[in-house]
């Protein structure tokens, strides 16, 4: 029998960005709450300090913030006719294990989508009709609008601390932003961030061609801040290491700069480490949570942890997983495009630019995740999607993010991998090379899903999540226009040599090599019961007292890095827990 701990106001799932500021501002109304995080502590001291973390073999290449397979894992494969295989070695995208979940190892990068991209189905049927939506393309709009979603958008900046240059105050647009970017009500809390010798030669090429550049919106701090938590941020250093690393100099957004110490303090706040979540526990009704069981490999034994609340706040694999095997939500079926748990899988769509230049010294060692100049002249609301073919975006991001030696070597194609000539290349190369990064959106579609596995299970005993999931003609086709597009600027920069990395029409998904850790969908938003997992306010429609956060509730990928949406709807949720929910608990739709 598991033991039973004393009950709670709220339980929260996952203690990263969104648990993090979940537990924030319900604390703030006096609940009791207890965190649960299958992971370790970490903190900036001393899991994060000088010199421990600045070790690439350790942390970039042996992953050691990383959910690793052994822990949990899902099964792959691309089309209903393949077997799926468990995912063994961390390759396509890289969850993350312990107390601040991804936002330790990010590389900053906060976007808000685009206004058209929050009403993407509404936005194809005014402008070109909803015969252009190819078969099987499961287009949608979410059930709440950017202008409603605006103050929490701000609201996050300002908690996360991002620097930039705003290019739409209030529909004015402003010179040096992007003006293509939703409205803001306000600034960025801190002015962008110098750029890198690569990001300036870019930047004078695309303005020379008629583009619209800004500096990338960077949770990185470019000066000494405070947040409304009174969490203090200091400026970066452009030491090189976001991507993979916790942040030893307090300048990258992460839950631990941003919250979890002004967190921690909260009497009414506690947190559990090394407990995985094992089910959401139902009433006998059906129709409200009781709390959720959980493993203690403290104890190795399971728990039960009463709460009247419960916050789903893990990674998005996880949260599906756990909404599955709890049977929250009827399971998907994409044969009957019935069913909404697991619905609406998707990823990113991702192309580059590689070029050398045998005379510049590009210095790689000097930069950080979010640097960067970009563009937007090529992105969801600047495309013709009935003349281009396709319906999506990217936009491009050209800086330098680190100069690792034994992860950011590109070298010119012919190159030998090893040996004498390897080593050769390296010397003649090293520095002297620069890219231009297309990050495109993803559609959902029936055939991208994701369900429980009927063959292999879990240490606990629970069926492993099953993913199936394949590249799409629609986004290889935006794909292959923005290689067009990016070529052109490419070559326009004049480099003694050029290399395109894009996916060819009729490409397969490969679970190998490194993309994005950007998985959304699978317990999406929606008007109805019918047609999603959770409302508008990310409340489960079959049990009331389950709100889920993340990049989960995303009914298609936008073009743009995730997480600033997720931000933007965990104080959305939160605000209607706050303001209507806990007066009177009930269905909020």
């Amino acid at each position: 029998m598991a033991r039973i701990e004393k009950k709670k106001d709220v339980v929260i799932v996952g203690l990263g960005w969104t648990g993090s500021i979940a537990g924030m501002e319900l604390a703030a109304e006096g609940l009791e709450i207890v965190a649960l995080e299958r992971g370790g502590d970490q903190n900036t001291v001393p899991e994060f300090k000088y010199p421990n973390q600045i070790d690439e073999l350790t942390w970039g290449v042996r992953l050691k913030n990383m959910q690793h397979p052994r822990q949990q894992t899902v099964t792959i494969r691309r089309n209903d006719g393949e077997i799926a295989l468990p995912y063994r070695a961390m390759g396509s995208f890289l969850p993350a294990n312990g107390v601040g979940g991804a936002g330790t190892h990010w590389n900053g990068l906060l976007w808000r989508p685009q206004a058209e991209e929050i009403q993407l189905r509404s936005y194809v049927k005014q402008h070109w009709g909803e015969s252009i939506i190819p078969e099987g393309m499961n287009l949608m709009d979410y059930p709440v609008t950017y202008d409603e979603l605006e103050p929490f958008f701000t609201q996050f900046d300002e908690v996360a601390g991002i620097s930039g240059k705003a290019g739409n105050l209030n529909g004015k647009i402003q010179p040096g932003g992007n003006p293509f970017e939703g409205w803001r009500s306000k600034d960025y809390p801190m002015p962008p961030l110098p750029a890198t010798y690569d990001a300036t030669l870019f930047e004078a090429t695309a303005k020379q061609m008629g583009y619209h550049t800004f500096p990338a919106p960077a949770g990185i701090a470019s000066t000494a801040y405070v947040n409304p938590y009174g969490m203090q941020m200091g400026p970066c250093n452009f030491c090189g290491f976001c991507e993979r690393y916790g942040c030893y100099q307090y300048s990258k957004s992460s839950p631990q700069t941003a919250v979890l110490d002004a967190l921690k303090r909260k009497k009414n706040f506690s947190y559990r480490t090394h407990c995985e979540v094992l089910r959401v526990e139902s009433s006998e009704d059906g129709k409200t949570a009781t709390g959720v069981t959980y493993f203690d490999s403290n104890t190795n034994e399971e728990v039960f942890q009463p709460a009247d609340l419960v916050i789903l706040s893990s990674f998005q694999l996880n949260n599906v997983h756990l909404l599955l095997v709890s049977g929250i939500g009827k399971p998907y079926d994409p044969k009957t495009n019935e069913g909404v748990t697991g619905k609406n899988y998707a990823y990113q769509m991702n192309g580059g630019v590689t070029m050398f230049y045998k005379e510049a010294n590009f210095n790689p060692f000097i930069g950080h995740g979010s640097n960067g100049i970009c563009i937007d002249d090529f992105s969801v609301n600047q495309n013709d999607f009935g003349k281009l073919g396709f319906i999506g975006g990217a936009y491009w991001r050209s800086g330098t993010f680190n100069g690792q030696p034994i992860r950011s070597m590109p070298l010119p194609k012919g190159t030998p991998g090893w040996g004498a000539g390897w080593k050769k290349g390296i010397g003649e190369w090293y520095g002297h090379s620069m890219s231009i990064g297309t990050h495109g959106s993803h559609m959902s579609y029936r055939a991208n899903h994701l369900d429980l596995d009927p063959t292999y299970k879990d240490p606990h005993g629970r069926p492993l999540m099953r993913m199936t999931f394949n590249w799409q003609d629609n986004d290889l086709k935006m794909n292959q226009y923005q290689k067009l597009k990016a070529a052109e600027v490419g070559n326009n920069m004049k480099p003694d040599q050029i290399q395109l990395g894009f996916k060819d029409i009729g490409a397969q998904f490969d679970v190998r090599p490194y993309q994005t850790t950007h998985t959304t969908g699978g317990h999406i938003m929606s008007d109805k019961p019918t047609e999603g997992v959770v409302n508008r306010y990310c409340q489960a429609w079959d049990k009331h007292n389950v709100f889920v956060f993340g990049a989960g509730n995303f009914v298609q990928n936008t073009q743009y890095n995730p997480t600033g949406m997720v931000g933007g709807l965990a104080y959305w949720t939160l605000h209607a827990i706050r303001t209507m929910y806990l007066k009177n608990p009930r269905p909020l739709v």
